[in-house]
């Protein structure tokens, strides 16, 4: 089995301009800068006949390519508390489209429908027992966030491997857009 996701990385510069943002929160995990990304559809753990097949039905994805910008922060919760904090990414068509041709390539190649909401953002610290307080106060005080255009002419298809100190990611695969 192989836990994949597809995405969009985020560029060096951008990921270091959100790193000062990456405090406030008692006990928060925050993701290292070459963990940061837009996830377009978590496919979850598969069987390796599978990874192939998905693989197969994403390289034939087509797509222009794209500006994302980033816009406005938020937090996750999963029912049991805030498990999550964010950058959000702007309302786009286009990454809307390509988000759901990775999803039509899970179905082709076997996969559940996702049942949750698409909502892109780049998660910059999973949360565990957070403040409420301390959340909003983060969220208030990056609310304002904005980035530049992001150019994107690919996207990629990462594994996620747990570590004591946190899930890495390793690309897997690679699919240019335009």
């Amino acid at each position: 089995m192989i836990r994949l996701f597809a995405a969009l990385s985020i560029p060096p510069d951008v990921g270091r301009a959100l790193q000062p943002r990456q405090t406030g929160i008692d006990g928060a995990r925050w993701r290292p800068l070459e963990a940061l990304h837009v996830t377009l559809r978590f496919y979850g753990d598969i069987r390796e006949d599978v990874a192939r097949d998905l693989d197969a039905e994403l390289v034939q994805v087509r797509g222009h390519a794209l500006e994302i910008e980033l816009s406005g922060a938020g937090a996750f919760d999963n029912g049991d508390g805030i498990d999550a904090v964010w950058a959000g990414v702007a309302e786009n068509a286009e990454l809307r489209r390509l988000a759901e041709a990775c999803e039509t390539a899970a179905r082709r190649a076997g996969l559940k429908p996702e049942k949750r909401n698409y909502k892109p953002h780049v998660t910059l610290a999973y949360l565990r027992r957070a403040d409420p307080a301390e959340v909003a106060a983060w969220i208030q005080a990056n609310n304002l966030l904005k980035s530049p255009p992001i150019e994107i002419d690919r996207f990629g298809l990462y594994s996620s491997h747990q570590a004591k100190d946190g899930s890495y990611y390793r690309l897997e695969a690679e699919y240019g857009l335009g």
